[in-house]
């Protein structure tokens, strides 16, 4: 008889006392939860193990470097990767467990559904300020984070599979105020990622992105279907490079 694949949960965590334990009540499909605190200083760390997650409390700048550092905390056959703001569906929860048993591929996407207040909204993610689609649930070792601050790259092993079943329910932004907020720490912490390259680019490219950015998300991924909001996001997707830009060379 083969043994069941073990699945491990791996979150990276900062100060979400307020929204940590819902997420957690949609992991216990889960053999193993592990979390890690980054510069904690409310009772995240407390939350997580009273539901019995491993925790790692430290203090990591870079993006990248903390993430991987949680994937290594984990011991299971299978990571699935989650943040505080989102759930997992039940139909996700068994799509995982299902399709783990007898995987063939080394990662599978899942679908995200991001939500600004209450508001579900489906289309014009993308351009580094959403996603609608990304590969969650991943073998130990198939996925490995880049040295970046905001964004990281990643770099892939192995064949990545179908589409789960179900999804992620991303509450992304309360409202218009988080979401202009989100671009202002964003694009701070881009800008740092820039300087440190040694190459911030320059006005020309990134007014270019700024336009080409803006209609890959409103046309490309159908912004106009959510109306003004969709709109929005679209002016949020493509201002990103470029304010990123100018805070590298003008900000120290």
């Amino acid at each position: 008889m083969t043994d069941t694949p073990r699945l491990s949960v791996v979150m990276c965590v900062h100060n979400e006392e307020k929204q940590l334990a819902a997420c957690l009540e949609n992991l216990r499909f889960a053999d193993e939860l592990v979390v890690l605190c980054d510069k904690c200083t409310d009772n995240s760390a407390e939350i997580a193990r009273a539901y019995g997650a491993k925790v790692v409390v430290g203090h990591w700048d870079i993006e990248g470097e903390r993430r991987n550092r949680a994937q290594t905390e984990a011991s299971g056959d299978w990571l699935l990767e989650i943040d505080a703001d989102e759930h997992v569906s039940a139909e996700l929860a068994a799509s995982i467990r299902q399709t783990i048993q007898n995987a063939k591929f080394e990662r599978y996407p899942v679908r995200i559904d991001n939500y600004v207040g209450d508001r579900l909204v489906r289309y014009g993610w993308g351009a580094s300020f959403g996603t609608s689609i990304v590969c969650r649930l991943v073998r130990p070792g198939a996925k490995k984070w880049g040295m970046q601050r905001v964004h990281p790259s990643i770099s892939w092993s192995g064949t990545e599979g179908p589409v789960l079943e179900g999804s992620v329910a991303h509450f992304l932004d309360r409202n218009i105020s988080d979401m202009i907020r989100r671009l202002d720490s964003y694009s701070t912490a881009r800008a740092a990622d820039l300087r440190a390259s040694g190459n911030i680019g320059s006005l020309a490219n990134n007014v270019r992105r700024l336009f080409s950015r803006f209609l890959k998300c409103y046309v490309g991924r159908k912004g106009y279907r959510e109306g003004a909001l969709g709109l929005l996001i679209a002016i949020f997707a493509g201002l990103f490079p470029l304010i990123s830009y100018i805070k590298a060379k003008y900000e120290p």
